[in-house]
């Protein structure tokens, strides 16, 4: 069964209905310039209320040390770290429960991530200015080629509820990340559209 990871979590209402709609993991995003931010206190004060069964993930991009995201990471109560910048296989080896992101453009190579020893990758869409969250798909057959290499591939970009079975069926993800496609704003989700992505990658036969 394909996990389903609902991204950019902000607020105990939201979090709340996409457990009710059946997520599996939720991403807390403590990278301070994004739009989706949220403090690590205010974060705790949601996860204490998610079931166990709910994989909590930060999001961090270009933390300066894995130090400072173990501290973030211990604040909160997120039971995994997701690095969606420019971290090195060092870096990520000093940190446990690691989802290392790259970002996919046309030119990607995927043999980058063999140095990296980490318990899942995430493939997002490329884009210069945003570290996620933009709403564009990538080339699916790029991550066709990476599901065939990792065990846990995490999909992302662009993921919404009309095109993520056509996602799964074609490259079969360990899991799958969404975020502004079911948001009404930024940080605001729409729970209708996430009830709708969820319906959608459990319609899709194994």
């Amino acid at each position: 069964m394909t996990l389903i990871k609902i991204c950019g979590i902000t607020n105990l209402n939201d979090a709340r209905a996409a457990v009710a709609a059946g997520a599996d993991v939720l991403g807390f995003n403590f990278y301070k310039p994004s739009p989706r931010y949220i403090a690590p206190e205010s974060a705790r004060e949601i996860i204490d209320t998610l079931p166990n069964s709910i994989l909590t993930v930060g999001v961090f991009v270009n933390e300066e040390s894995p130090e400072a995201v173990s501290a973030i990471a211990n604040r909160s109560g997120v039971k995994a770290v997701q690095l969606h910048g420019d971290e090195s296989p060092d870096y990520c080896r000093a940190l446990n429960s690691v989802i290392k992101t790259f970002a996919v453009s046309n030119d990607f190579d995927v043999n980058q991530f063999n140095a990296y020893e980490v318990d899942a990758i995430m493939l997002d869409t490329k884009d210069n200015r945003l570290r996620g969250g933009t709403g564009r798909v990538f080339d699916w057959s790029i991550a066709q080629q990476v599901s065939r290499i990792v065990s846990k591939l995490y999909l992302a970009g662009g993921l919404s509820p009309e095109n993520v079975s056509e996602a799964i069926e074609m490259v079969h993800p360990y899991a799958v990340d969404t975020c502004s496609a079911v948001e009404d704003k930024p940080g605001i989700k729409n729970h209708e559209r996430m009830r709708a992505f969820v319906s959608a990658v459990r319609s899709v036969k194994p």
